[in-house]
């Protein structure tokens, strides 16, 4: 089956407020379009959010599957997706979107983006590592009503691989930390992606962890730079580290089901919160509040679409399927 693609290169300026009869223009973020079938309206909208110094297209594939196999599995229905680009990542990179840059902002991103489009709210959201808490963030802001009377929570959210809570100084994420250093200390013209590959390699970092820093080059002339403003991505990242949402989940909105998927060898976890998420979902859903579900994806490390991209999609399609 073929999966229809389209992606928003433009930015799309619209109105938010009118102060003194003079409108005030924001930009909204850059997105990637999918559809199982280009000739049917959709009937429903699932928004993929990537993780750190990721973009969009790292879900391409999942969310074409993801896609595909909703169709086989209810042939009336005709999802789509919405892979959007963080504030500061991707195509967004290229955007003037107001500071500052944390993970509030990131989610007011989406609501901005669904208001400009005139879309309905979306039925799924799901999101990755510092997407996942994004994530949290919209379905927060939207019960606190920062969105406005209109906007409408998620009957789904998907986190993937991300501990909801404030990061554990002791885990792996300060690799991250650490990687934000060393671009610092990089000269602000690189010669080459290779040679970024080969600089970071010999600093200790993996060929993989390298390659993917090196997706955030683009060429200038006989150099490379960074598509991403570092301070910008520092701000992000602190906010990622900082932020907590263990009361969401303690109290999750009605008609909402949270996802939480831990990945079975991921480094992020410690068992405190592992041990307080499956109380959470030992609980299960009432009449007058949401429920919260937890899952493990064997098989995978932190990357959970590239390491098991099969056990991810059973997982996620066949609840999605439910709907």
């Amino acid at each position: 089956m073929a999966v229809y693609l389209r992606n928003r290169k433009f930015s799309h300026l619209f109105p938010l407020t009118r102060f003194l009869n003079s409108p005030r223009w924001i930009e909204t973020i850059a997105y990637e379009e999918a559809r199982a079938h280009s000739e049917k309206p959709y009937t429903s909208t699932a928004v993929i959010i990537h993780g750190f110094l990721g973009s969009n297209r790292n879900w391409r594939s999942f969310s074409r599957n993801l896609l595909a196999t909703l169709s086989d599995s209810s042939p009336s229905s005709n999802w789509r997706t919405v892979s959007m680009d963080m504030r500061n990542h991707g195509k967004s990179a290229e955007r003037k979107l107001d500071p500052p840059h944390d993970l509030v902002n990131a989610a007011k991103d989406l609501a901005d983006l669904v208001k400009a489009e005139g879309w309905d709210w979306p039925e799924v959201v799901i999101g990755h590592s510092m997407g996942g808490k994004v994530a949290l963030q919209f379905a927060h802001s939207c019960t606190s009503g920062q969105y406005g009377d209109s906007a409408q929570l998620p009957k789904q959210l998907w986190v993937l691989d991300s501990v909801p809570g404030e990061v554990n100084t002791e885990n792996k994420s300060d690799e991250v930390r650490n990687v934000l250093m060393t671009l610092e200390s990089l000269p602000s013209q690189i010669p080459s992606r290779k040679w970024l590959v080969s600089h970071l390699m010999g600093l200790g970092y993996s060929k993989t962890l390298a390659d993917w820093i090196g997706t955030n080059l683009r060429k200038e002339g006989d150099h490379e730079t960074w598509i991403f403003d570092l301070k910008s991505a520092k701000e992000m990242f602190d906010s990622y580290w900082e932020k907590s949402y263990w009361n969401l989940l303690e109290n999750p909105p009605k008609g909402m089901e949270i996802v939480i998927v831990r990945a079975e060898k991921s480094d992020r976890w410690d068992q405190e919160a592992i041990k307080r998420i499956q109380k959470l979902a030992s609980r299960g859903g009432t009449d007058s509040v949401g429920k919260v579900s937890f899952c493990v994806l064997p098989n995978a490390g932190h990357w959970v679409h590239v390491d098991n991209p099969k056990g991810l999609l059973e997982i996620v399609a066949s609840k999605m399927a439910s709907l």
